[in-house]
């Protein structure tokens, strides 16, 4: 059964979509002249075969073309899709369609482009029934092997993974150079000790290797929460891999105050062995990290946190950094956000500048439920601290709100995302914004 910790990344870790859908479709605000000339929707879900509510941002590929995934909608278990642009405007294209066990279900993280140039992704649900609605997949997509004659081409869907000891994946997939993935899962890796500990199974760190045309799993690494020492659980970003072959990583929760962790994970030979990096303790370092790090020119690595979400506790978001310094790494707070539960639950993105940018669940405009349709905002390196600029607030309305997004920045300085509610239909939106 899914388990029921203490959550606050909303849709993926707390309140139910539901309860956002209720808020926003309740408004009758609209987006203000001057921010529509800002925010373009490029499309708007409905529900139906193009899905419904993406819980997760885009991916591109060379041509320009987007992709990404939608939570619900389809055959009621979520899509996958492609965005591309023609001279009549963009066109949605769904590219699968997910059916439930034994197929996958809800995917709340983006798809990634792999070695083959084909498309990986996660399913929360789905695959095997051993949980309440199925323990989670890792699937591949690929397109048909000759040319498509119809609007109607569904991509071939090959599952890698039905997971069954671990569960609900939620972050993305990474490949190292060696073509292999790797992911983590919210709440999985039974660590096989009975004993009063505070979770078991806390998640963890899988890797997948390819294998006589398939795949074969290892674990890399399994959190135990307060069971056997101070550790992290319940990762819900995916991992980074640094400079120096690491892997690097967040939980959402456990760590010395119960707010989440920093790890690195290093490996020797077969094994794994981690090293907690920083413990967040809900004041102004934030609380809850969602996503996964990004890593500049430098090597220093860049995340947020969206704290708790408003009446689940009186944590803030941050946004943060992580220096190297003498084999170590030095913590540092960026900004601090002023809502409750108003950082970011996507990735960051840098531009050739070395600004920083993302989005909001709440925060903003308010309305959706009185705690704010989400924002966009930019933080700016000035002499040794960081400006904060709010660029857009979502109303909720026809612009969409709540986005869970990362942004992609194109080589004009257009950023382009998903609300996970709001729009014509209320089903969520793909947005364009030119600040």
């Amino acid at each position: 059964m899914r388990p029921n910790q203490d959550r606050t990344c909303w849709t993926r870790i707390g309140l139910p979509l539901a309860a956002l859908l209720t808020a926003v479709l309740a408004l009758t605000m609209t987006a203000s002249s001057a921010q529509a000339q800002k925010l373009t929707v490029l499309h708007d879900f409905t529900g139906g075969r193009d899905g419904a509510n993406p819980a997760a941002g885009l991916t591109v590929d060379g041509s320009g073309n987007f992709y990404g995934t939608t939570e619900y909608g389809g055959a009621g278990y979520g899509t996958v899709f492609k965005l591309s642009q023609s001279k009549s405007g963009w066109v949605l294209t769904p590219l699968y369609s997910f059916a439930g066990e034994p197929d996958g279900a809800n995917p709340v993280a983006r798809v990634v482009f792999g070695p083959d140039h084909t498309l990986y992704g996660t399913t929360e649900y789905g695959g095997s029934n051993g949980c309440t609605s199925g323990c989670g997949t890792v699937f591949n997509l690929k397109p048909l092997p000759s040319a498509c004659k119809t609007s109607l081409c569904p991509w071939i869907e090959t599952i890698l993974r039905r997971f069954t000891t671990e569960a609900y994946p939620q972050s993305e997939v990474t490949f190292d150079s060696q073509g292999n993935l790797f992911g983590t899962t919210y709440y999985g890796g039974y660590i096989g000790f009975g004993g009063g500990g505070s979770c078991n199974p806390c998640g963890d760190v899988f890797e997948l290797m390819p294998s006589s045309g398939g795949w074969t799993e290892k674990g890399v690494y399994r959190f135990t929460g307060y069971q056997y020492g101070v550790d992290g659980a319940y990762p819900v970003g995916g991992v980074t891999f640094g400079k120096d072959g690491n892997l690097y990583g967040t939980n959402t929760n456990y760590g010395y105050c119960g707010f989440g962790t920093v790890f690195q994970l290093t490996q020797s030979g077969s094994n794994w062995t981690e090293t907690l990096l920083h413990h967040f303790c809900g004041g102004t370092d934030g609380a809850r990290p969602a996503s996964s790090m990004i890593m500049d020119d430098a090597g220093n690595m860049y995340g947020g946190t969206p704290g708790a979400y408003p009446g689940y506790g009186s944590q803030r978001g941050s946004a943060f950094m992580m220096a190297p310094s003498s084999g170590g790494w030095n913590y540092s707070v960026i900004y601090t956000f002023a809502e409750y539960g108003g950082g970011p639950a996507g990735s960051l993105v840098m531009d050739k500048a070395g600004n920083l940018y993302g989005t909001t669940i709440t925060g903003g405009n308010p309305g959706c439920g009185s705690y704010g349709c989400g924002t966009i905002f930019k933080l700016s390196p000035s002499n040794g601290s960081w400006n904060y600029t709010e660029l857009y607030d979502f109303t909720g309305g026809p612009d969409g709100g709540n986005p869970y997004s990362n942004l992609i920045i194109d080589a004009s300085g257009n950023f382009y995302g998903t609300a996970s509610v709001g729009g014509q239909s209320g089903k969520g939106v793909v947005f364009e914004f030119t600040p």
